[in-house]
């Protein structure tokens, strides 16, 4: 059943003999599981604790959370099997931890390693590589491309900054019409500099009431 969607209904089924609870209930999110043989149906963030620690534990999906579009993937995953993991009991008395991944992805490694500081470590070389931050501060601008070409314009960049784009994108709800996206990449010294130019052009902008939005973000977690 691993990587299958199951009820509870059949689950029970194909656990004979054993209760099936879920975490969550009309009443709200379990806190807490009798002892005794029972299997826990929980989601990420809304694992119960059960008495005594659990036997086993089995962390499904897995490309839900490290396939997100997003620079904390990687670490929020991890964040959350190990808090998963910590609710089983030690391996000397019986517990066990099963991740359906591949065995050789980074924060797998580091699940089984137990070693959040080496995926961390391996996360900041990669960045640095990529100019992502915290090496550096990025900006997202994003909204139609009159309004866009109209603020940047106006922005008076530091000096070693790097624009890129534009780039398609989706309009958000209530929203119409063709939307573009930059992203601004300061060395991380410029940061503050960088911040404060965005700033000024949305001070005046809001004082001129533009009649077009523009979003600005500060080192955005989507970059792509």
């Amino acid at each position: 059943m691993v990587g299958e969607s199951r009820t509870a209904e059949e689950l029970a089924r194909a656990f004979a003999g054993t209760t099936v609870r879920t975490s969550g209930s009309t009443s709200g999110v379990l806190a807490s599981v009798p002892a005794g043989p029972a299997l826990v149906v929980a989601t990420p963030g809304a694992e119960p604790v059960a008495e005594g620690g659990y036997g086993a534990a089995l962390l499904l999906d897995s490309w839900a959370l490290l396939g997100r579009a997003d620079l904390r993937a990687g670490e929020e995953t991890l964040r959350r099997w190990m808090n998963a993991a910590t609710l089983v009991r030690p391996a000397s008395a019986g517990g066990q931890v099963v991740v359906a991944a591949d065995a050789a992805h980074p924060v797998v490694q580091a699940l089984v390693r137990w070693d959040p500081a080496w995926l961390a470590a391996r996360e900041l070389a990669d960045r640095r590589e990529l100019g992502f931050p915290p090496v550096t501060r990025i900006a997202s601008v994003a909204g139609s491309p009159a309004a866009l070409a109209e603020f940047l314009e106006a922005l008076r960049l530091p000096e070693d900054a790097d624009l890129l784009g534009p780039v398609p994108e989706p309009p958000r709800p209530g929203q119409e019409g063709e939307r573009e996206r930059y992203l601004v990449r300061v060395p991380r010294s410029q940061g503050g500099a960088l911040a404060h130019a965005l700033g000024e052009v949305q001070g005046v902008r809001s004082a001129k009431k533009a009649p077009e939005h523009v979003r600005v973000q500060l080192d955005p977690l989507d970059l792509v």
